[in-house]
């Protein structure tokens, strides 16, 4: 190619570049067709988890390009996964099938109003992701850069991966937004608490639950709890509260309520929902109290409907529901 076209060609893959980066494990879902729990179902719905790819997910149905990396196993369920994400308009072209080990897989079930899950993910293929692996191109250009405390659960290596990414994303200026997503079926408290809080010194955005926080900082105190996120050089969002999420930026507390969710099918997801809503506003320029306030109203939106990622609304959904216009069958 001429220098010419070869400046085109850069330009237009520059501008195709997804805006907002993630990685992690994505894992088959199966869950109950009814209400009898998984012990006495004989019929299962196929799906697919993954906090990451959720968020991926809810970037693209909002009108932003968004990118997931991560390894799949070369089998019927990791080619399932890689279809699903890439039809919902997520770039996956960094994301990997290997063959030799398994796609995970989560069983899902909703027992007397109690969700329960079920994880199969020891020597998955994502938990063999390697330093070596990720691509510093794509990771520089992007805007942000997403990643969860559930990827450094999952092996040494996924947690070296997590580090390197964080360092390559802070080498070219692409902020980094970091959500601890503590799950205590994978590692204990005491072992998260200081890859998860060292993870979050290194954020520009850092999105804890507030019981999260709890169990990470040791009190139940939250001026406590305030004390510490100001240290951070982040800026911090407090899910979790009583019907408020909490905006900590340099020492000082803003109060964001929530949207009333109508009815509550299905809180799982909620969380990658907010994320998505919050990455989002930030990418169109919003004040980071507005970023949170899109979060909590997709977050209200997801509960409403079955599965982890299926109730994430597009951004018409999201300006009709704040215009709170009133939905027409014709």
């Amino acid at each position: 190619m001429s220098p010419n076209r070869d400046n085109v060609a850069r330009t237009a893959e520059a501008a195709e570049a997804p805006e907002v980066v993630t990685f992690g494990e994505s894992m088959g879902l199966m869950m109950p067709t009814g209400a009898k729990g998984i012990e006495y179902s004989a019929h299962f719905e196929k799906s697919i988890a993954g906090a990451e790819s959720n968020v991926a997910i809810g970037i693209a149905r909002l009108g932003h390009r968004s990118g997931w990396c991560g390894q799949l196993g070369g089998d019927p369920l990791g080619r399932y996964a890689l279809k699903l994400i890439r039809g919902e308009g997520v770039d996956v072209s960094r994301a990997a099938l290997v063959d030799g080990a398994p796609t995970g897989l989560i069983i899902r079930e909703v027992v007397n109003g109690k969700s329960s899950v079920f994880y199969y993910r020891k020597h998955s293929a994502a938990s063999l992701m390697r330093p070596d692996q990720l691509d510093e191109a794509y990771i520089a250009g992007a805007k942000l850069l997403h990643v969860t405390g559930i990827t450094p659960a999952l092996s040494d290596s996924c947690r070296d991966t997590v580090r390197e990414a964080i360092r390559i994303a802070r080498k070219h200026g692409v902020r980094v937004c970091f959500d601890p997503n503590l799950r205590l079926k994978l590692w204990s408290a005491a072992e998260a608490r200081n890859v998860l809080l060292a993870l979050a010194e290194e954020a520009d955005y850092f999105l804890p639950g507030l019981d999260e926080l709890k169990l990470l900082y040791e009190t139940d105190d939250f001026e406590q709890i305030v004390s510490r996120l100001s240290r951070l050089k982040a800026v911090s969002v407090v899910k979790g509260g009583d019907d408020r999420t909490f905006l900590v930026e340099n020492g000082n507390v803003t109060s964001v309520p929530y949207f009333k969710a109508e009815r509550v099918v299905d809180t799982v997801g909620a969380g990658d929902g907010f994320c998505a809503g919050f990455l989002v506003g930030l990418l169109k320029g919003y004040s980071h109290a507005e970023a949170v306030r899109i979060g909590n109203l997709i977050g209200s939106m997801v509960v409403q409907a079955a599965g982890d990622w299926e109730g994430l609304p597009t951004w018409a959904e999201v300006q009709a529901a704040l215009n709170n216009e009133t939905h027409v069958e014709r």
